[in-house]
């Protein structure tokens, strides 16, 4: 019988992403204490946001918006890592990024994690972004998904690809 097997990974959804930021953006738009704020919320590359508004405490508002809608779509924030408002000439500007996949220096944590555990027999290994681990026996298998998933990570953490 083969080794069944699952990946962790730490990915973006990028249309749930566009979404919590398509939501953002009209309820700045249609708050009050965002009128004449010229406060405005968009894509600045592929995972890239920018906050722009006139006032730096708009601007720490309008993140505090986009952020409840990125809770709200099923995304964790520690995939959302942003700055602090920054002059830029009479504007405030906040970039923030969504961060996928799982550097190396993450994936050996999650590695000696699961093998401090004591779980016999359970393999892994980095491949790319991904861990893949793999054992006989899927009840080991449900073991692991819920150390990795209970385990306080500074990164977020999926499981895909179960088999």
């Amino acid at each position: 019988m083969a080794d069944s097997s699952f990946d962790i990974v730490s990915e973006v959804d990028k249309q749930e992403a566009d979404n919590a930021l398509n939501q953002a953006a009209k309820e700045v738009a249609q708050r009050f204490d965002f009128k004449n704020t010229g406060t405005t919320i968009e894509w600045k590359g592929d995972l890239v946001v920018e906050i722009t508004s006139s006032t730096e405490e708009r601007a720490s508002a309008a993140l505090d918006v986009l952020k409840d809608k990125i809770v709200k779509r099923g995304i964790s924030l520690k995939a959302f890592d942003h700055g602090e408002p920054r002059s830029s000439g009479k504007e405030y500007k906040i970039n923030g990024t969504f961060t996928a996949g799982i550097s190396s220096e993450q994936a050996k944590k999650l590695s000696k994690l699961i093998r401090d555990d004591g779980h016999k027999g359970v393999k892994n290994q980095i491949q790319g972004d991904e861990l893949r681990v793999t054992h006989k026996r899927r009840d080991a298998l449900q073991d692991v998904i819920a150390l990795g998933k209970s385990a306080d990570h500074d990164f977020a953490v999926q499981v895909v690809k179960y088999r």
